[in-house]
């Protein structure tokens, strides 16, 4: 059964396990109506992205070629950061969910495409499609809340060494095609012990990952370069700030669609004996959308229609737009709340539950510009004095 992590008011309390079946029921219609209008019109989207995909990076480099002209410098840099976003929100990460499997074209297919990420696209696949989508927001079991170095929820035991969250947030989305590689692998549980570290599949794997970085770096931080002769550096400095502008976004969009404040996160006890209902239940619960013109949702790979994805993560990300009205209508009907809200909001709401949980339990809820000294000494002694203290200061706040 589906079971929301605690909380006062419990949003789905009004359902009845009947009514979470007719919701399923309803879904898997939409779904299968969508499936079998599949057809030329699709197939003609996703190849013109791709070759506007193609040809952008292609004028962008072009343009790099002489990026010792600051007007070049620009105009290959901007060009090539909007063909990476493309690259890997619109087109990798959509064609590796088997989105345009249907098509039967081994050139865009999820067996076959490799992305410009540093992680490689068989570990992705298993992490992100095999693993995040069916333990969406489950507390221990799904790691793409937080990666597996964050504080995601109330119920989670406060540690100072939360209070650097959101720095290492910030270092994260910088550098996230690492992170993710990273997460992947799940590096800070392999190299654990000896024994993990040893392991022939932990070693193969981060062997692909090493390649798949070095063939990466080879190409945007020498080979590119290179090409550029006296540009050399300019285009080096391009290609840097191509890949971290990348990064930010795709770690904003990534955000905002599983962490504002009011997305619903489950304990583990949810996914037992979880019906087809209760799974869609909770992939809506668990997403937010970004609201937004169409090229907003271009950039986003779709994923601005974050809930739809969740409930269908191999249909086309075209169609995502023409379903939503139909989705937003079932949570109307049966009382529950679409999270929906422009790119602004959802970022700044995400980063305040970032800060509000690298703090403990209510502090800065408590917080105000009278009691701001006595509050900062508070958390002095709860970072400095121990486990002991630490309990004895949360029970006074909860009293």
């Amino acid at each position: 059964m589906t079971v929301i992590q605690k909380q006062a008011e419990n949003p789905i309390a009004h359902l009845s396990a009947e009514d979470i079946e007719i919701i399923g029921k309803e879904l898997d219609t939409i779904r299968q109506e969508v499936r079998d209008s599949l057809g030329d019109d699709d197939a003609k989207y996703i190849r013109r992205v791709i070759d506007v995909q193609r040809k952008l990076e292609l004028g962008s480099r072009a343009a790099l070629l002489v990026s010792m002209f600051p007007p070049a410098w620009v105009v290959g840099t901007v060009g090539l950061s909007v063909a990476k976003i493309l690259e890997n929100m619109e087109i990798g990460h959509n064609i590796l969910h088997g989105q345009w499997d249907w098509m039967r074209d081994p050139k865009i297919h999820s067996t076959t495409w490799e992305w410009d990420m540093a992680s490689p696209a068989a570990q992705w696949k298993h992490s992100h499609n095999e693993l995040h989508h069916t333990y969406t927001n489950v507390i221990g079991k799904d790691n793409d809340l937080g990666y597996g170095i964050m504080r995601v929820d109330e119920d989670q035991k406060w540690h100072p060494l939360y209070l650097a969250q959101p720095v290492w947030n910030f270092i994260n989305a910088c550098f996230f095609e690492y992170g993710i590689a990273a997460y992947d692998l799940e590096l800070g549980k392999n190299l654990a012990t000896k024994k993990r570290r040893s392991n022939p599949e932990f070693r193969e794997a981060a062997t692909q990952v090493l390649k798949k970085i070095r063939k990466q770096a080879s190409k945007d931080y020498l080979i590119h370069p290179a090409l550029s002769g006296p540009s050399f550096l300019p285009t080096l400095a391009a290609n840097f700030t191509a890949n971290v502008v990348r990064n930010l976004w795709s770690h904003s969009v990534i955000m905002c669609g599983h962490f504002p404040e009011g997305v619903q996160t489950f304990e583990k006890k949810s996914i037992e004996g979880e019906t087809r209902g209760e799974w869609y239940l909770r992939q809506m619960l668990g997403s937010a959308n970004i609201s937004g013109s169409k090229a907003m949702h271009l950039m986003t790979g779709n994923l601005s229609h974050q809930v739809e994805h969740h409930l269908f993560p191999d249909l086309p990300s075209n169609r995502y737009a023409e379903i939503a009205p139909r989705v937003q209508d079932i949570f109307e009907r049966y009382g529950l709340t679409y999270h929906s809200a422009p790119l602004y909001k959802q970022v700044a709401s995400a980063w305040h539950k970032v800060i509000r949980l690298s703090l403990p339990n209510g502090w800065l809820a408590e917080t105000t510009p009278k009691n701001a000294p006595a509050q900062i000494v508070k958390l002095v002694r709860m970072t400095t004095g121990g486990k002991k203290v630490r309990r004895e200061l949360s029970k006074a706040a909860a009293a």
